[in-house]
């Protein structure tokens, strides 16, 4: 191996694992920066309804269900049938993995199915691509609905904030934004459009290209009507585990009575787009974001931190025990298969 090839390892390595490392402590160290870490547990030890979190943590058990369903519907378009349990077992770990290693889950179970089916990596690959684009897509959809549904609070409550609604206004308002858009769409086009014989280049566009072709499969696939109805079930498990959690806490569903099921939407949308940060397990971003839409609200800080925090922690304690459940159960698939073949 040369040393260029070695840095650029070590730079790879770096970039995967510890920028979003750094990122999460970062984010966690200005979170409980003016936080009173006493109050935030007494506030959980005594305002807290438990029954509420374990039937949210059920809810997100059966969203994980889902999406290995259809995540099956797309894999066996390609012709790599696989069977449910292995689904399961693929997104659970999935999660755990990027409990560690940030991103990586997805190139795990991406390895895992394609070893257990026989199946081509790049084929495994592109559906698993496809499977985060939908997501992507849905996020995006909600976002704007919720923005539009939810604009008037959002923008008092930057107004409030003086700083922070005139750096937002003022990013918005800037010519250079759009231009800079205008521009990376264009050289995007441009990109693609053109012939090269470079073979890094042929490389990048042909993985663009693989990129669409696997997001535009879901269109032409068999059971695209199941398919949508998983996906429905996926992100309406995660919303249902939001609103269901704002329960545990008498300030939370003290807000629900307040203002409606808009408060969740919102909550519940700003912690989707904050999973888009690379953290370990969205660990500082999400709870940065959830603590800004409570306060959007009138939550004060350490109680939004006490919500943010306490959902978030027990949503990775799960996520830890399925890891477990996850790769005890794929030990065992395994011994099953050896037994198998040598009877």
């Amino acid at each position: 191996m040369t040393d260029k090839t070695e840095k650029k390892n070590i730079w790879s390595a770096l970039l995967k694992y510890v920028v979003p490392l750094i990122i999460s402590v970062g984010l966690c160290y200005l979170l409980f920066t003016g936080i009173d870490f006493g109050e935030m547990l007494a506030i959980i030890r005594e305002q807290c309804d438990f029954t509420f979190i374990l039937i949210g943590l059920a809810v997100a058990v059966l969203s994980h269900v889902f999406r290995a369903c259809r995540w099956g519907i797309q894999l066996r378009a390609l012709g790599i049938p696989t069977p449910l349990h292995a689904l399961v077992y693929s997104i659970f770990g999935t999660y755990a993995v990027n409990l560690v290693f940030p991103r990586l889950g997805e190139v795990w179970r991406t390895g895992y199915i394609a070893q257990r089916q026989s199946a081509p990596f790049t084929a495994v690959f592109g559906s698993m691509v496809a499977d985060r684009l939908a997501d992507t897509v849905t996020v995006l959809m909600l976002t704007l609905v919720t923005f539009l549904m939810a604009s008037r609070e959002i923008l008092s409550f930057l107004a409030e904030n003086g700083r922070s609604y005139a750096a937002i206004a003022s990013l918005l308002a800037s010519p250079w934004l759009w231009g800079a858009l205008v521009l990376c769409v264009a050289a995007v086009w441009v990109f693609m459009a053109r012939k090269s014989t470079n073979p890094k280049v042929v490389k990048v566009q042909n993985a663009v290209k693989e990129l669409w072709q696997g997001f535009a499969v879901i269109v032409k696939m068999p059971g695209k009507g199941r398919w949508l109805l998983y996906t429905f079930g996926v992100w309406g498990c995660y919303f249902f585990q939001m609103y269901i959690c704002f329960y545990a806490f008498p300030f939370t569903a003290q807000v629900l009575e307040q203002h409606g099921i808009l408060a969740v939407l919102v909550t519940f949308v700003l912690g989707s787009i904050s999973m888009g940060v690379p953290s370990n397990g969205g660990i500082g971003p999400w709870q940065w974001a959830v603590i800004f839409a409570l306060g959007i609200y009138g939550v004060a800080k350490a109680e939004a931190g006490a919500f943010a925090n306490l959902v978030l922690g027990c949503n990775t304690l799960l996520l830890i025990a399925l890891g477990i459940i996850t790769f005890v159960g794929i030990a065992l698939d395994r011994k099953r298969a050896a037994r198998t073949v040598k009877a």
